[in-house]
């Protein structure tokens, strides 16, 4: 029978099966087609912690979202139109999030006692009507995959988990795309392992022919190209972004460029993705613990490189005290912080804006230190190249936050050209008169002097050094000028930085003053509330420590600041803290970000309009 086509303007698709299911997998691969479609999206991929969970547990269930759109977006969606449940638990963990007549897509074959027992069913949903409010279609993609591949030399247990590309093939053709993109990913992939290669090609195929003949099937579906500004995209994760951004800082300054790091949840894509630049003259060193990491890193900026260090929350603290030594050195080095939730182990592969205490705080003794903030996944990169060029211009560590929603979401990132990107000027000191390793220039910056330069020898180190001269001193005065040189060498940060803008009316009753990864849900919500005809302004911190400059005169402008956080209220406190503002906290801590509708009715019950609930 004809298949009509429907032209629709976004769709919010889940695929959703055990950890072993391949479904990041898939669903990167869904990702990429709908990016060389033109298509804006966004993603946010949500997996357990262990490596490979209890099969067909509630625990095991993996997951990944895809948000695409013919339009701007900047979340990836609420809830799915689509879910994709390769088991029972996989249903029973996502029905919750689904929109009103979404359609299930279940791969029926899994549906038997053993994994309904193990996802808590009682009796099967896919017969006892508990589904009437969905569109289900049942595939029975694992007898469907064995029957495609039954005269290929593999394993049973081979070929079952070729499945995931029969449901890829079957969302392809429900969804107009191409398959030939991923047809050249598997020839990369496995072009060693022939056939592996032609399994997993056949499957693909076979799915994507089951939607074109079989009359379970009436309509596709189509979602145009987004008319975003001219250039060439790369659809970027934020490590990947974080990494490049680093990459990148290293060419503009032409200085080489060390990682030293030890592999920890949601960071270690950026030391695996740094690997990939030695021929740029990146160094990455695996260290065998968090402080190695740190201090392979101060040592190599002592010598001159640009230098990095990546972790997440638990990590962090583990640096604390190298912090403090770079701090005391006054060595430029960025500390890449993706936090997850916590605390300890915590929620490692979850979300969180769960550090900012600690990357403000977190220290003994006076040791300020810069902290900035990425708003997306593509803004990693120009926050990476931003935290460099304060990190060495100020000689000063900078901790630049991101998250694991940052960290493992996705977004088309519009490809700058190099020429336009901030240069970033890295002097050091070769003259010999007049050098002195604490003698400080008008931004009470220290000369960034390498060791071995003929006359400029000099000593660093732990403890307080005599102002200007670099010596060891314990005299109390000493102390507090050197105390007093740091901290105001930070607040010097200030006139570097750009002022804060505000999105919408400069003044009046309401702020929503945001930070980190929050940007994209709050962003779409006030344009919701806005189209309900309701004012109110937005605008979102990049720079914490310091605060921009006009922070404290844009407060004062509103009657009412909201601030919505992925915490217990941390930069609710330091507003409170440092400009003596009565704030409105609204805070989630969910391991989960922040979806539109939350954001929205918080700013309708606040605005005193109807939420709809």
């Amino acid at each position: 029978m004809a298949k009509s086509i429907q032209v629709v303007e976004d769709v919010t698709v889940r695929f959703a099966g055990d950890s072993g299911d391949g479904m990041q997998l898939t669903g990167s691969q869904f990702t990429d087609t709908a990016a060389a479609m033109g298509n804006d999206l966004s993603t946010l991929p949500d997996f357990p912690a262990e490596i490979r969970a209890p099969a067909g547990s509630l625990s095991g269930v993996s997951g990944f979202q895809l948000h695409f759109s013919s339009s701007d977006i900047q979340t990836p969606g609420d809830s799915p139109d689509v879910l994709i449940a390769m088991n029972p638990a996989a249903l029973k963990v996502n029905i919750k999030d689904l929109k009103q007549n979404a359609t299930i897509i279940v791969n029926s074959s899994s549906f038997e006692t053993k994994n309904l027992r193990l996802a808590n069913y009682q009796t099967n949903p896919l017969e006892d009507g508990s589904l009437s409010a969905f569109n289900v279609i049942p595939i029975d993609l694992t007898k469907l995959t064995m029957t495609a591949l039954e005269d290929l030399p593999l394993s049973m247990k081979e070929k079952e988990k070729c499945k995931n590309f029969f449901a890829l093939g079957v969302m392809y053709w429900m969804y107009n795309r191409p398959i030939d993109l991923t047809m050249t990913w598997l020839e990369q992939k496995f072009a060693k392992k022939p056939d592996i290669l032609e399994a997993n090609k056949r499957v693909l195929q076979a799915g994507f022919n089951y939607g074109e003949i079989t009359e379970i099937f009436t309509t596709r579906y189509e979602v145009k190209p987004a008319k975003l500004p001219k250039g060439t995209y790369k659809n970027i994760s934020g490590n990947e972004a974080t990494a490049l951004g680093f990459v990148t800082a290293s060419l503009r300054s032409g200085v080489n460029l060390f990682l030293g790091s030890y592999p920890i949840t949601p960071a270690s894509e950026i030391l695996q993705e740094l690997s990939k630049y030695k021929d740029y003259g990146v160094v990455t060193f695996q260290a065998e613990d968090e402080i190695s990491g740190i201090a392979s890193a101060i040592g190599a900026a002592f010598a001159g490189s640009l230098a990095i260090t990546t972790t997440s929350g638990p990590g962090l603290s583990l640096k604390t005290e190298a912090i403090g030594l770079a701090v005391m050195t006054e060595l430029p080095i960025v500390i890449v912080d993706v936090q997850r939730g916590g605390p300890s182990t915590g929620l490692p592969t979850k979300t969180e804006q769960a550090d900012l205490f600690q990357a403000m705080y977190g220290r003994h003794g006076e040791a300020p230190v810069v902290v900035l903030a990425a708003q997306s996944p593509a803004d990693c990169f120009f926050m990476a190249l931003e935290a460099m060029r304060i990190a060495t211009k100020f000689m000063t560590p900078v901790i630049l936050l991101t998250d694991g929603y940052l960290a493992f979401g996705s977004e088309p990132m519009r490809v700058p050209k190099f020429e336009d990107l901030p240069k970033l000027e890295v002097n050091y000191r070769t003259e010999v008169e007049g050098f002195y390793p604490y003698l400080r220039n008008e931004n009470l910056v220290r000369p960034w002097a390498i060791p071995g330069t003929p006359g400029l020898e000099h000593r660093i180190g732990g403890l307080e050094k005599k102002d200007v001269y670099g010596g060891i001193s314990y005299d109390p005065l000493n102390h507090e000028i050197m105390i007093n040189n740091r901290k105001n060498k930070i607040d010097n940060v200030k006139k570097d930085i750009p002022a804060l803008e505000v999105d919408g009316e400069q003044e009046g009753d309401l702020l929503v003053l945001s930070w980190g990864s929050t940007f994209g849900s709050i962003k779409e919500a006030i344009k919701n509330v806005r189209g309900s005809g309701f004012k109110l302004s937005h605008a979102h911190l990049r720079y914490i420590n310091p605060f921009p400059a006009n922070l404290g005169e844009v407060l004062k402008k509103f009657k009412r600041i909201l601030i919505p956080e992925l915490n217990l209220g941390q930069l609710a406190l330091l507003i409170r803290n440092e400009y003596l503002k009565e704030v409105i906290q609204y805070n989630k801590y969910q391991g989960q970000p922040f979806k539109v509708a939350e954001i929205q009715n918080k700013l309708m019950e606040v605005l005193g309009g109807n939420n709809g609930n």
